[in-house]
């Protein structure tokens, strides 16, 4: 059985498809691309699909991953092109590697936003994160199926920082991501070009999760900022958090790697191999 690794996006309209939307529209190009999937046992079986945190239904991302199974191999670039082809433009594939080292959903540790405030004056920005920086707790609420639910939104962000929007895509390239993860402000999802503020934010993923609007929650406690309309919210990068230089790294590289190393031990073996 081979296992492929896919990232795909949610652009314009389609970040307001739901995580439950996203899974027919896939199903249904999985059909219609005639990919040999595997299928759970029992009574009504499933093609065997794992999903990794699925962005919330209402956000833009440029990584959104998920793991199919099938039982003949394929290679997985021809894969993802007709599977891309499959889907409406906006929901793209716009990655594949096979899985050659397990734990796809332990490498999700952290992942970059970016939160577009219209009608927000940068400098008003750049005062509220920079109250939200200082604070040693920032506490905010939200409503779940038991109830209202309060907790510390601060510890989980690791980096919050405010630029307009001519510097946004230089902000987002110094985000320290790796080069396979497109994380350019350019493709974040744009739904005017009048002036406003740019926020970019780098939070790990901890139980109770921090989502952006929790922060952007955080902010009007802290700050009393407030948009006038609602932020457009695009996830930039998903991946495991290095402490050391506080980048959040590409987790589909392990597989990459794991896939050319026996080419690259290949000419070794030859060498000492018996004439």
């Amino acid at each position: 059985m081979q296992r492929i690794r896919l990232r795909y996006t949610k652009r314009g309209r389609l970040r307001f498809t739901s995580h439950r939307d996203f899974q027919r529209a896939f199903e249904r190009a999985l059909r219609r691309a005639e990919v040999p999937m595997a299928y759970s046992a029992g009574f009504t079986p499933h093609p065997k699909v794992s999903y990794a945190n699925a962005a919330p239904t209402g956000t833009g991302s440029e990584a959104e991953y998920l793991e199919i199974a099938l039982t003949e191999a394929r290679d997985p670039e021809q894969l993802r092109a007709l599977l891309d082809e499959s889907l409406p433009t906006g929901l793209d594939i716009v990655d594949a590697v096979e899985a050659r080292v397990s734990g796809l959903a332990d490498r999700l540790t952290a992942s970059v936003w970016e939160l577009r405030l219209d009608g927000v004056d940068p400098a008003d920005a750049a005062r509220a994160v920079a109250a939200f920086d200082a604070a040693e707790s920032v506490e905010v609420q939200r409503m779940t199926k038991n109830g209202v639910r309060t907790f510390d939104a601060r510890p989980a962000v690791v980096e919050l920082e405010s630029a307009d929007a001519t510097d946004a895509k230089d902000a987002a390239a110094a985000s320290g991501a790796s080069d396979t993860t497109e994380t350019h402000s350019s493709q974040a999802d744009r739904p005017t070009d009048q002036p406003c503020a740019i926020l970019r934010l780098v939070v790990r993923h901890v139980t109770p999760a921090v989502r952006p609007d929790d922060v952007l929650s955080g902010l009007r406690a802290v700050a009393d900022l407030a948009p006038p309309v609602p932020a457009a919210v695009t996830r930039l990068a998903q991946g495991l958090f290095d402490e050391e230089t506080g980048t959040v790294t590409d987790p589909l590289a392990p597989d990459r790697e794991a896939a050319t190393a026996p080419t690259e031990a290949e000419p070794a073996a030859a060498a000492t191999a018996p004439a």
